[in-house]
């Protein structure tokens, strides 16, 4: 019987915390207690069996080396970087601009207040990488607006907690770094792993609001027109996304001929996106109306936030910075970003530099 629960300590430690935090211990308590319960237990039931009381004062010194060893770690660095840089993009309320500018964008179509939810969580958990706080956002954010616009209450709740749950996979994913660390991989190669099912995940999602709009188009309705601030304008962002695919083409085989593949794509591609940019800006200030007021508010709106994900992601994909450098030019890129569009106070970056804290610790 004791070889038996000195087999299965871990699955027995797991079930006996999380009944623990099912009676309403604090999590603090329960996890201290519960490792360092188990600790004593694992000992006295291993070949490692002290005969005197001494050795347990040594091996828990030794824990103590363990907890240098990860604060030595360069790459488990990376956590603090990318949970700034997230809460900085989400206490500047970028994660609001997103969901009404896609909401617009889909809200013709039913469900695409749902559909809005689901890649405004993807954007969101590829900067904030925490499932607390997308969810959190998310929540706060779009639960009362597809609760005033008649969605359904499990749909709607179901919806936010998907899309919340994307900050697990979607690059840079906290998870990721840790599992990177763990299994002795690159967390470039991690990252480049995770892309692929992340979008399908998020394909998915949508594609299942696409069949419930069939089946049940009363649970997902359209967002009424006089909600549609942003007017049409559909035909305008096509027109603008084909010029800009033309501008990337021309410069990955005419301008840039001479670099190589990766430099050619990364100079042709900024190219392409500081254009769509600038007209669209200058389309703004000068009232020119070259563009629809709905492409304009898409471009200027996507592509800053697209932006520090392209850097932080593809400086690692690349290979020319190391995931902890992306990091902190993430979190410089947000800050760039939030002192732009005059949302950076003290306030903010205190309440961010607080929670970083208690998110990382948690880590």
């Amino acid at each position: 019987m004791i070889e038996i629960i000195a087999h299965n300590l871990g699955p027995i430690m797991f079930v006996t915390v999380m009944a623990m935090l099912l009676i309403g211990y604090p999590v603090a308590f329960t996890l201290a207690a519960g490792g360092l319960i188990f600790f004593f237990l694992g000992v006295e039931l291993s070949i490692f069996a002290p005969t005197e009381i001494r050795l347990f004062p040594n091996l828990l010194a030794a824990n103590a080396n363990r907890t240098f060893d990860v604060m030595r770690n360069e790459v488990l660095l990376a956590i603090p970087f990318f949970t700034f840089m997230g809460l900085i993009l989400e206490r500047s309320r970028m994660a609001e601009d997103l969901l009404d500018t896609i909401g617009q964008l889909f809200g013709p179509l039913r469900g695409g207040l749902a559909i809005a939810v689901i890649i405004v969580g993807g954007l969101l958990g590829a900067t904030t990488g925490v499932v607390a706080a997308s969810v959190i956002a998310m929540g706060l954010i779009s639960l009362p607006i597809m609760m005033r616009y008649g969605y359904n209450r499990s749909v709607a709740t179901g919806t936010i907690a998907a899309a919340g749950t994307l900050a697990q996979i979607v690059p840079p994913s906290l998870v990721l770094i840790v599992m990177s660390d763990q299994l002795g991989r690159s967390v470039g190669d991690m990252y480049i792993g995770a892309l692929y099912p992340a979008l399908m995940i998020m394909a998915m999602y949508c594609a299942y609001i696409a069949v419930l709009t069939m089946v049940q188009p009363k649970w997902v309705p359209a967002l009424p027109p006089e909600t549609r601030t942003l007017g049409g304008g559909i035909l305008s962002l096509i027109a603008m996304i084909i010029i800009s695919v033309a501008i990337h083409y021309a410069g990955m085989n005419l301008l840039y001929a001479d670099m190589s593949y990766e430099n050619r794509f990364v100079a042709s591609a900024t190219t392409a996106t500081v254009f769509a940019l600038c007209v669209s800006l200058v389309n703004r200030h000068f009232k020119l109306g070259l563009i629809s007021r709905l492409t304009e508010q898409v471009i200027i709106v996507l592509i800053p936030p697209l932006a520090l994900i392209f850097l932080v992601l593809g400086t690692i994909f690349l290979g020319i910075a190391t995931p902890t450098e992306g990091g902190a030019m993430g979190a410089t890129g947000a800050l760039v970003l939030a002192l732009i569009k005059r949302r950076l106070t003290l306030k903010t970056l205190k309440e961010a530099l607080d929670s970083t804290t208690k998110l990382t610790a948690f880590v």
